[in-house]
């Protein structure tokens, strides 16, 4: 039996953080954490790219296009959606979902889901804490450990 697994190292990947400016009170610090991650897994500052996308609706187009260049091993998708009076925060966060969801398929490129769904703004903020329990920490550590098993299964042909 063969077991292919990512692991927490990633030193001569490079990654796109595509990160919503929309609540930056809470996704600067989740983008604080993703870099934070990406950097423990020995990743350097100059292969990490920052994207900065108006609102969370607009992050699946700039991952795919990330994700086509052909530049990134995996991409970094930050925001923060919080629950309003109305149904708008159940369309975008399933057309975020959806779209991410696609140009992950579309491109075979790893893209990595931070984007919070919250009911207040305390609970966003919650996962936006320092260390590893950062949301955008989490999504960097998926990036790098899918950036590894995508780089072992194309060499392997798979």
């Amino acid at each position: 039996m063969q077991i292919i697994e990512g692991i927490q190292s990633a030193a001569g990947f490079n990654f796109a953080i595509v990160v919503s400016k929309y609540h930056d009170f809470v996704t600067e610090r989740l983008q604080t954490g993703a870099v934070a991650a990406l950097e423990k897994a020995g990743v350097r500052p100059d292969a990490i790219t920052i994207v900065r996308v108006p609102g969370a609706f607009e992050l699946p187009i700039a991952a795919r296009h990330a994700a086509e260049s052909g530049e990134f091993s995996a991409v970094i998708c930050l925001g923060c959606l919080i629950r309003g009076a109305t149904p708008h925060f159940e369309f975008i966060a399933s057309a975020v979902t959806h779209g991410l969801t696609a140009a992950a398929g579309d491109t075979g490129v790893p893209i990595t889901f931070g984007v919070l769904t919250t009911n207040s703004v305390e609970e966003a903020l919650e996962r936006a804490g320092e260390g590893p329990s950062n949301k955008g920490w989490e999504a960097a550590a998926a990036a790098v450990e899918m950036a590894v098993v995508v780089s072992v299964l194309v060499e392997r042909g798979e």
